[in-house]
């Protein structure tokens, strides 16, 4: 029933990385020209069952757009990396990461979704993100792929 020789160790070699989702890490939903992401107008829920982005109507997607705060709106502060990615960086490679694999908010770089050109105060805040992690010989980047913004 059960397999043999399974493997209790991992190979020489072993890529360890870790991951990130743009919506959980950002955070500085209102700086540099970044345009608000789906889910950054769902408010905090009281208990996990309440959540959904079914919940988002016109009306509170207008109260969301309205408010200027991230009390009730915790994805728009995020952990911060926006501001701390330096420090964040750095941790990873003290936990001896070789594979990291950014999400970048699509919202930042074209803050509407429909503009012609990217924003650049966005495009310069990404290229330092990325700049200070390419040293560390990681790996792979995406846009945010489960945010639409």
């Amino acid at each position: 029933m059960y397999q043999a020789n399974i493997p209790t160790t991992f190979p020489a070699g072993f890529l360890w990385g870790g991951a990130t989702a743009a919506n959980q890490l950002e955070g500085a939903w209102n700086v540099d020209g970044k345009g608000l992401t789906t889910a950054e107008v769902v408010k905090k829920a009281k208990n996990r069952q309440e959540f959904s982005m079914n919940a988002v109507t016109k009306e509170t997607l207008a109260a969301a757009i309205a408010d200027k705060t991230d009390k009730l709106y915790p994805k728009r502060r995020g952990i911060d990396f926006y501001h701390r990615y330096k420090e964040d960086i750095a941790l990873f490679a003290e936990m001896v990461f070789k594979a990291f694999r950014l999400s970048i908010a699509w919202a930042r770089i074209f803050p509407n979704g429909d503009e012609e050109k990217p924003n650049e105060a966005g495009l310069a805040g990404t290229r330092l993100t990325l700049t200070s992690a390419m040293p560390r010989s990681y790996s792979n980047v995406t846009r945010d792929r489960s945010n639409i913004g």
